[in-house]
């Protein structure tokens, strides 16, 4: 694969220097294309052409769309061998750290349009939000499918040979603000394989925005009456051409959030209401659906339990692990609305934890998605609370968090937004530790980027993939590690907290052995808490599957 990056302009500059800095980064050669921008963008614009570094600015005098302006990247890409494009918008809306997702995705599946899947926060416009969503229905309508999840999302990895058939068959594609969704539509239709990566967006304040209401409004009605008449009368080629389906599950980071936030919302009021049974009991058909229709989970669900169970599994223990992990996230409302009685966690080995708290020595605490932490969390006294720092990826969880912050802002208090662990966050996290922070860190799930960053160790009778991110940070820091577990057991919840190691030292000339080793500890705990109950393990993807490396 040969891959650039294509970014077009109009009027849009001020974010770009961060833009090209990361791209270039990643080693992609850049296309900008300045689609008629007046000044200062035109001259900002012209002033970041530099072909040593892979930076080439072109520029047309007349505006004609974000549409024309692509697809004129996309020429120059083909004439000059890339077989991959990435297109960028020049307005810093998208959130970059998805790039090496997109990156890895792209050379898994190279003959799939990989496109970025908007998770948006409070600034996204209601007016906005909405076009979006009748978008999406029209979309589904046109590829008579539901597997385009975001039709508008300007974040994309395309396959430059597909667009080149577009190209030859002189397909009509819209050249302004109903570019993005027509090609992928068109490129649906004559077999392109659509996959989708969540992308954090944002609206931030100032920001320009090209969008015309009126106009563009038209053009995207034009565009939808264009591809459903287009779809019926070519009803048969389009049928024959659908693309294969893409089981894209060998990263816990390629799965998208499957709950909806007001199912989410709607879960959280009949908590309040009607209790914990009385909700479990009124949303068990919610989880039925979910079980049902969620392959890959309930995949994953039945390969963990019957390596646990050491026996075969069906729809019943399935269904009663979907309904575990209700429940967990019913628990975790409860706690943090502050409806869980006072004695809800039991003590059962906490001398280190008491320990840690007599010191005012930093501590890096390894957790993971078995049983319930947020729930300690939630039930910590404010002092000790203050203390905690959560490394979080919660682009898969935007909807949880939200909830969770409208029952109690102090939820989202002390969290770390993280993709991986690098130079810049070791020393955010060593300024924490100075001021005795403990630092809670997944050792569960693998590196979000991809890479070689984890070591294979046995974990239920078979080779697993498990982060060496914790114990690099842990070595880098010099601090005290700690592992925390906290299962429910009947009606309360069982804490226990053990040390792991005063400190973690990384022999330079064995330093992949004593990974390794500090991984397959770790493991052999956590299969010591899966055992005890299996239900309430809560990685729901392939576990033993192993990462796809990324080009460094």
């Amino acid at each position: 694969m040969k891959i650039c990056a294509v970014v077009p302009s109009h009027n849009h500059w001020r974010a770009l220097p961060a833009i090209l800095d990361t791209l270039h980064a990643a080693g992609l050669p850049v296309f900008i294309i300045d689609d008629g921008s007046a000044e200062p963008a035109k001259s900002a614009l012209q002033a970041l052409h530099d072909p040593a570094r892979g930076i080439l600015v072109t520029r047309t005098d007349v505006n004609q769309g974000k549409g024309a302006a692509v697809l004129s990247g996309f020429r120059r890409a083909l004439a000059d061998g890339y077989t991959h494009a990435i297109q960028v918008d020049a307005d810093g809306q998208h959130d970059l750290a998805a790039l090496p997702r997109l990156l890895d995705a792209a050379r898994r599946h190279p003959q799939a349009l990989v496109s970025g899947e908007a998770v948006y926060d409070q600034s996204v416009p209601l007016g906005r939000k909405l076009g979006r969503w009748i978008t999406h229905v029209w979309v589904w309508v046109e590829t008579l499918s539901l597997r385009v999840r975001d039709s508008m999302c300007g974040f994309r990895v395309y396959p430059l040979a597909a667009v080149q058939r577009l190209l030859d068959k002189r397909a009509t594609i819209g050249q302004r603000m109903d570019f993005d969704t027509e090609i992928l539509v068109r490129l649906f239709w004559i077999g392109t394989p659509v996959l989708g990566v969540p992308v954090q967006v944002i609206y931030p304040p100032g920001n320009l925005s090209n969008f015309d209401y009126l106009k563009d409004n038209w053009r995207i009605t034009k565009m939808h009456t264009r591809l459903v008449v287009r779809m019926l009368l070519t009803l048969p080629m389009v049928l024959a051409n659908r693309p294969a389906v893409i089981r894209d599950s060998t990263h816990w980071s390629a799965l998208a959030e499957r709950g909806l936030y007001w199912g989410l919302r709607l879960g959280a009021f009949f908590y309040g209401v009607l209790g914990r049974r009385g909700s479990m009991a009124l949303l068990s058909p919610v989880v039925l659906y979910f079980y049902l229709t969620g392959r890959q989970q309930r995949r994953a669900s039945h390969d963990f339990l019957r390596r646990a169970l050491g026996r075969d599994v069906g729809f019943r223990e399935g269904y009663a692990h979907f309904r575990s992990f209700m429940g967990r996230a019913l628990d975790t409302f409860a706690g943090w609305a502050g409806k869980l009685p006072p004695d809800s966690v039991v003590e059962a080995e906490v001398e280190p934890l008491r320990a840690a708290e007599a010191s005012r020595e930093g501590a890096l605490f390894i957790i993971s998605h078995h049983g319930n932490v947020d729930v300690t969390r939630a039930t910590l006294d404010a002092e000790t609370r203050r203390r905690l720092v959560v490394l979080v990826h919660t682009h898969h969880a935007q909807n949880y968090n939200r909830v969770l912050k409208e029952f109690n802002p102090e939820a989202a208090i002390n969290t770390f937004q993280v993709t991986d662990m690098g130079p810049d966050t070791a020393i955010a996290m060593q300024e924490r530790i100075e001021r005795g922070d403990w630092l809670f860190i997944a050792g569960d799930r693998t590196p979000v980027g991809g890479g070689q960053r984890f070591s294979a160790v046995p974990f239920l009778g078979a080779p697993a993939p498990f982060s060496q991110g914790p114990y690099i940070l842990a070595a880098l820091l010099d601090c005290p590690v700690y592992l925390m577990f906290c299962r429910r057991e009947g009606g309360r919840f069982r804490l226990s907290v053990e040390r792991f190691a005063e400190r973690v030292i990384l022999p330079r000339k064995s330093r992949e052995q004593a990974l390794a080793e500090y991984a397959a500890r770790y493991a052999l705990r956590l299969e010591a808490q899966a055992l005890a109950d299996p239900y309430q393990w809560y990685n729901f993807f392939d576990f033993w599957a192993q990462p796809a490396s990324v080009d460094a």
